[in-house]
């Protein structure tokens, strides 16, 4: 069927490009559906081919005796210009013969071919139409033995039943595909323009969204648009619907079909992807899946969904021309196919299709039942987004109705940082729970107090977490879901875990591990599980994910790692990766103690899950991006760390509770500190400040965040507000080492060196309770500049070296940056202390390096390393990978495996480490160049 209207065809220079190169090759089949350019294709190529003759042979349609294609190809051969005179005087179509041989045509045609001097195409349209297997098997026979100078096109909507695969094996048969045919942007844009039909960009997208590019669909909207009075709205209301377009696949799809065909057609329309079992529930009869399997091999608007062809999707515009032939034919059908759908569709694990069906026929009390059933798995599955998009689905007026949806609406509020409104659903929740019925009452009872320990946890409240925590256990293994308040606050860890306390878990960390300075062990990677997790098992993962969470961020609580890993384990056997990535993102800041080194090798374990299961960018994996390049700035790695700490920022997206979002921008500040940039870092620390009041206890950070507030603004000359900032912390908060710390810093601005050396001697003999070491190394260097100022040298260079020692096992370079001791260490360094990687790696960015004395003429000379060698050489001075290596510099890791080989062999190195010196050596890498 023609497509109406006059459109200038455009041309489509890729594709036309496309088949230049493919005529390089015996035969050529184009296959797609009814409208998808195919023969307009081939006829403009044949207008411009360059050294070919085109010959034409269509096939008519339903075409069974193959007698009238044969006698056709006969007289297009016969007729081309080079042919012999015999064959000019039989010129023309010779009337069909009794004793017809098909067979003897093929050998008068190949003889034809052989004797032509000029190169000929021959060009067979609607070659599915050719439906004789004789025909097919004679066909064969001409295309494998055609003489070196023809080749052949064949345009088809389906593969042709040829047997071609020696061809195929041989490089000689190229297919061009439905999915080379569609419309790219430039070539709708340029359709559109030829009709002078003007579209804003969003519009011209999804018109070729809705149409899939293909080409009858954008010719129809095409001509519908020219002249109508509302482009725009035309556009965004097109679909299958459409008068034109609906006639064209009734016409060239749906009238071509037989009467079990369309009604399979009809009654899967209802849904979005479609199976051979799900399509034999809604037809009441067998056999739906061979129908599906030849519709798709027909190029009838059918698309596998995945290699095994076992899942099906219709054209966009396909199904919603059967949708409102459905609604039009059998309108009284419609609500029990979409129960029926459900009803498969739930019971087959495919929750957010099967409320999707309720809703679309008002069943609103199974759609929210079975949305908050299944919601808690889920949202521990990373579907927050389509849980959203259901309940957007729901009409306002039924919450009050559903207490189910307040626990749902909870959820997600909780999973995108809005704390508030979580907790003014719960409270809903609270109120109507009551209402649900009794089979469900205890599964939502259950989930609210998932989510208030959720919540809690977010808050940093250590005494609810535990709390609540104890009652989930407890509803978890089906004892009383509500215990009443004031009962003891220890967690059953049994209850729990579902494992008995002190056996094997298999866990680093776990009951039965090694000691902390063990590596840590790498959890293995699992598919999601095939069956359902035990009773409970869920809530047990999250109350250990919550409490782990609080416990790690906590002060005086050091079971955080443990009750993590035990956590992530359990996720792991019950097959919930998305909570089992959740586990480990938080394991990097509970492994922050005592080194920083475990802390990076868990946040490492914790990206690398994630970046498996695509989830990346998801606010599940902040915490172990934001721990990370905590890590890293503490370590003077200060690009890596402006990495993560992006990476991070995209992953929060202006989501996350107070306890992730007071990390974030304190690391921020220790970034922009470390950098220099004071009032970049003061604004950073100001807002971490400002996230932890919301806090309801303090936590690890407590002291770093209020301590670098005040010492920043000292150091920006604004010692009095920093002063008076101090002044209102309590004890104990007021005696620790980090506050201690800043009032040093304050009384240094102030010019009291001899107060800031009392100020600090707690901190150097202990009496003042530290984080970390690093404050200690911070204290030391406080007294140095202290003692520096009292023109003390002696005991400024013995602090300086103390703070060294401490700084050496975790290779803490920040403290040095913060504190602005810099120069001090540089003016020591060149006098009084070795040169050791720490130092080398401080002084490269606080202190200028010395210039190179030059170089002796019996020193070697430096090796002649290329641009990209030497690119690749400043990064051996990290800890990355050579797959980081690669993705920081855009190459592959072949790539810099290739150039490490010829720096090693340029610098006479036999390893990485070796290589470094050398370099160093040499002048070619700068201390800390990567940072």
């Amino acid at each position: 069927m023609e497509v109406p209207g006059r459109l200038r065809l455009i041309d489509r220079n890729s594709l036309l490009a496309m088949l230049d190169r493919a005529v390089a090759g015996k035969v050529t089949i184009i296959t797609g559906p009814a409208g998808s350019g195919k023969t307009s294709l081939v006829r403009s190529w044949a207008d411009r081919a360059q050294g070919f003759r085109p010959l034409f042979t269509p096939v008519q349609r339903d075409q069974q005796d193959a007698q009238i294609f044969w006698l056709s190809m006969l007289s297009a051969v016969r007729g081309t210009p080079a042919a012999s005179d015999q064959a000019r005087a039989q010129a023309g179509a010779p009337a069909a013969a009794l004793d017809f041989s098909a067979a003897a045509i093929v050998e008068e045609i190949l003889a034809e071919l052989a004797a032509v001097e000029e190169r000929v195409v021959l060009i067979i349209d609607d070659a599915h139409m050719l439906r004789s297997p004789e025909a097919a098997e004679q066909l064969t026979s001409l295309l494998t033995r055609l003489p070196p100078g023809a080749r052949a096109i064949l345009a088809a909507r389906r593969d042709p039943p040829l047997r071609l695969h020696r061809l195929r094996l041989a490089g000689e048969l190229i297919d061009i595909r439905a999915e080379d045919l569609r419309f790219t942007l430039d070539e709708t844009r340029e359709l559109l323009a030829t009709a002078g039909v003007r579209l804003s960009e969003t519009s011209v997208r999804l018109l070729v969204e809705r149409t899939e590019g293909w080409a009858a669909g954008l010719r129809l909207a095409t001509l519908s648009l020219v002249d109508h009075p509302d482009p725009e709205r035309f556009v965004a209301e097109f679909n299958g619907s459409d008068r034109t377009v609906a006639e064209y696949l009734i016409a060239e799809m749906l009238e071509h079909q037989g009467p079990e065909v369309q009604s399979m057609l009809l009654a899967t329309s209802v849904l979005d992807q479609v199976n051979g079992e799900l399509a034999d529930v809604l037809t009441g009869r067998p056999g739906s899946e061979r129908i599906l399997l030849e519709l798709e091999d027909a190029g009838a608007f059918v698309m596998s969904l995945n290699p095994e062809r076992t899942w099906f999707r219709y054209h966009h515009l396909f199904v919603d021309l059967l949708r409102l032939e459905l609604r039009r034919t059998l309108p009284n059908d419609v609500g029990d196919l979409h129960r029926r759908a459900a009803e498969w569709l739930a019971g087959h694990g495919r929750i957010i299709e099967a409320v999707r069906h309720r809703q679309a026929v008002g069943d609103w009390a199974r759609a929210a039942g079975l949305l908050a059933d299944h919601s808690f798995g889920m949202m521990l599955d990373g579907r927050e987004e389509s849980m959203r998009e259901l309940l957007r689905a729901f009409p306002r007026t039924t919450e009050a109705d559903f207490p189910e949806l307040s626990v749902v609406r909870a959820m997600v509020d909780l999973v995108s940082g809005r704390l508030g409104e979580a907790e003014a659903h719960l409270a809903a929740a609270d109120v109507r729970l009551g209402q649900a019925p009794a089979e469900r009452r205890g599964r939502l009872d259950a989930a609210v107090l998932s989510l208030r320990l959720s919540l809690a946890r977010q808050r940093g409240d250590l005494a609810a977490v535990i709390r609540q925590a104890g009652y989930l256990a407890g509803a978890a293994i089906g004892a009383p879901a509500r215990a009443p308040i004031g009962v003891t606050t220890e967690v059953p860890t049994r209850a729990l875990t579902g494992v008995p306390t002190g056996a094997p878990t298999g866990m680093a960390g776990g009951p039965s591990a090694a000691p902390p300075s063990t590596p840590p062990q790498t959890l293995p990677r699992t598919p999601p599980r095939t069956q359902p997790a035990p009773p409970g098992a869920d809530l047990r993962v999250v109350a250990l994910l919550n409490l782990g969470a609080v416990e790690a961020f906590s002060l005086g609580s050091p079971d955080g790692e443990r009750h993590l890993l035990q956590g992530a384990e359990l996720a792991r056997r019950i097959g919930r990766p998305y909570l089992e990535v959740a586990c480990l993102a938080q394991l990097g800041f509970a492994s922050k103690l005592p080194h920083f080194s475990r802390a990076r090798e868990r946040c490492q374990e914790a990206i690398t899950a994630a970046e498996a299961y695509g989830w990346g960018t998801l606010p599940i994996l902040a915490p172990a991006l934001t721990t990370m390049a905590c890590t890293l700035v503490w370590t003077g790695e200060l690009s890596a760390a402006d990495r993560q700490l992006r990476r991070a920022r995209q992953a929060l997206d202006g989501s996350g509770g107070p306890d992730i979002r007071t990390l974030f921008h304190l690391v921020d500040g220790m970034l922009q500190a470390a950098r220099n940039r004071l009032p970049e870092a003061l604004a950073a620390f100001a807002t971490a400040e400002q996230a932890q009041a919301r806090l309801t206890a303090p936590h690890a950070l407590t002291g770093f965040v209020s301590g670098w507030v005040a010492a920043t603004r000292a150091r920006l000359g604004t010692p009095e507000a920093a002063r008076a900032g101090l002044a209102l912390i309590d004890r104990p908060l007021a005696d620790s080492a980090e506050i201690r710390n800043a009032w040093a810093a304050v009384r240094l601005a102030e010019d009291d060196p001899a107060e800031a050396l009392v100020r600090t001697a707690p901190v150097i003999d202990g009496a003042a309770a530290a984080i970390h070491v690093a404050t200690v190394v911070e204290g030391h260097l406080l007294r140095a500049l202290a003692y520096r100022r009292l023109a003390r040298e002696d005991q400024a260079r013995r602090a300086v070296g103390a703070a060294l020692a401490h700084a050496e096992p975790d290779h803490l370079v920040l403290p040095f940056l913060l504190t602005g001791a810099g120069r001090l260490l540089g003016d020591m360094a060149r006098r009084d202390l070795p040169s050791t990687p720490l130092v080398d790696d401080i002084l490269a960015v606080v202190a200028p390096r010395p210039p190179s004395r030059p170089r002796l003429r019996h020193e070697p000379a430096v090796p002649g390393l290329s641009r990209a060698e030497l690119r690749v050489l400043r990064y051996l001075d990290t800890n990355m990978s050579r797959a980081a290596i690669a993705r920081d510099l855009s190459v592959s890791v072949n790539t810099v495996n290739t150039q490490m080989r010829h720096i090693y062999a340029k610098l006479q190195a036999g390893d990485r480490s070796t290589a470094v010196r050398r370099a160093r050596e040499l002048g070619l890498l700068t201390p800390g160049s990567m940072r």
